[in-house]
């Protein structure tokens, strides 16, 4: 939005863009555990969650999805035509791609691609058409989240394997998984550059790259194949840092 924008996008965006945001996240996130939970059950590392624990009912959390994605059309459906156009296919990928683990080890990118939608749809709230600087930022944004979710799925090889789940490390290792987690993250420093050229974009942002870049390769120094015990903070805490500083330095990158 503020990219789209050049600065402050008005609040009536921001207003139904983080609505959007929360709608398409809670469909999302809902329909995973609804349609996991017996995975979930299954796996050690997921079966204290709400479902398989029975602290909440299959039916409550249908209920949560449909509400978020009657969010995200609304939200829609306030901001402008193409979003409201493009809202029932936002919602195919946030929805389907909670199947994908079932058939094809592509998955970490499928989840990238759809969660780099919220990019496109900030964007088009505020200009409502799509432009290519919003294109390589949703680059960015696949080929980032797809780098640290093959970090994640390095701690269910066995699992995966043995239940004929599909994700990287399962079918090629994970020396391998993490070696393309590398690839993908240098990708995500390329497009963030080029976003900053094409954008004429300020020293600010620069400074932001900088550390970015820096914590991508603190976040691959904390895993290697023989040791996963930094998984969780490669994976939570440095991402959280990596998007604050991505925001303050678009941000920053405006203004001076």
């Amino acid at each position: 939005m503020v990219l789209a924008a050049g600065g402050w996008p008005g609040w009536h965006a921001v207003a139904w863009v983080t609505a959007a945001m929360v709608g398409a996240r809670t469909c999302a996130m809902a329909t995973n555990r609804v349609v996991d939970r017996w995975i979930d059950a299954a796996n050690p590392r997921t079966a204290a969650r709400h479902l398989p624990r029975g602290l909440l009912r299959v039916g409550e959390v249908r209920a949560l999805a449909i509400g978020g994605a009657l969010l995200l059309l609304v939200a829609a459906w306030r901001l402008n035509p193409l979003c409201l156009a493009l809202a029932p296919l936002a919602l195919v990928f946030l929805v389907g791609y909670n199947y994908t683990k079932r058939f094809t080890w592509t998955s970490h990118w499928i989840l990238g691609f759809t969660d780099g939608i919220a990019a496109a749809g900030g964007w088009i709230a505020v200009r409502a058409r799509f432009d290519a600087p919003v294109l390589v930022l949703w680059f960015a944004l696949t080929v980032w989240i797809a780098g640290f979710d093959l970090i994640y799925a390095c701690q269910d090889v066995a699992f995966d394997r043995a239940h004929g789940l599909h994700s990287v490390p399962a079918r090629f290792g994970i020396a391998a998984a993490l070696r393309t987690a590398r690839v993908c993250h240098a990708l995500t420093a390329a497009a963030f550059a080029l976003l900053g050229v094409m954008l004429a974009l300020g020293p600010l942002f620069w400074v932001g790259w900088l550390v970015v870049v820096a914590l991508l390769v603190y976040e691959h120094s904390l895993v290697s194949p023989g040791d996963l015990s930094g998984l969780d903070v490669a994976f939570f805490n440095v991402n959280g840092y990596i998007a604050v500083i991505v925001l303050a330095s678009v941000v920053g990158g405006l203004w001076w």
